[in-house]
């Protein structure tokens, strides 16, 4: 059984995670202080994502990844680098899905922070970062890490953007949701039954994650 797929899902997962961790804490983080109609726009923009197809978010990918595109020209022309149909591609795909789950749950975070312990610290000298690294971030960490571990989930699982935008290649694009894919298509159900078997239990213990996450919260 080749295990390149689950080596390229998590691989895809990890590094789309990391870029969603620190750009939705940022986004969250400003957002939650702009005014009520502001926020609404903003709320739109950056979680239309999570409600449109799959699909229709990788062919906007490819828009603006393509070789004929704006950003994939630039980087042919500066780096001789194609980013469409290769491995990194679909971390482009898996940012953009779970970007709005990171964004969503930090600012829902972040807004039940009461914000008289950062006026607290001001008052004493600290500065904005000191505050929020070491008073907002901490107070918040339950929702930053439910919402790090439900983007890495929706990430590990991606599909529909992702064959979009790289494919469905062995050993250089595949990925555990396109593996199954195209095992049922050869009608190898056996292999697929057991790529579907891994991602139940890596999905199991992200929700079993969320929910220990969860109970901690609301204890507190």
């Amino acid at each position: 059984m080749d295990l390149f797929p689950l080596f390229n899902s998590l691989r895809i997962a990890f590094l789309s995670s990391f870029f969603v961790f620190f750009t939705g804490i940022f986004a969250a983080y400003y957002a939650a202080k702009l005014p009520r109609l502001l926020k609404g726009i903003l709320d739109v923009i950056l979680t239309l994502p999570l409600v449109l197809p799959p699909t229709v978010v990788g062919y906007f990918l490819l828009l603006l990844l393509g070789t004929k595109r704006p950003f994939g020209a630039w980087m042919m022309e500066q780096f001789q680098i194609r980013i469409v149909m290769s491995w990194y591609a679909a971390v482009f795909a898996s940012y953009a899905v779970a970007f709005p789950l990171m964004y969503r749950t930090a600012r829902g975070a972040f807004e039940s922070f009461d914000i008289t312990l950062a006026d607290a610290g001001r008052t004493l000298g600290l500065s904005n970062t000191y505050i929020f690294w070491r008073i907002r971030m901490p107070a918040c960490r339950q929702g930053i890490l439910a919402g790090t571990v439900l983007a890495f989930a929706r990430a590990l699982g991606e599909y529909g953007a992702t064959s979009m935008v790289c494919g469905y290649t062995p050993k250089r694009t595949a990925t555990i949701s396109t593996t199954v894919y195209q095992l049922w298509r050869t009608d190898n159900d056996a292999l697929a039954f057991r790529w579907v078997f891994i991602n139940l239990i890596i999905s199991a213990f992200v929700l079993l994650t969320v929910n220990m996450l969860e109970k901690k919260q609301r204890r507190k």
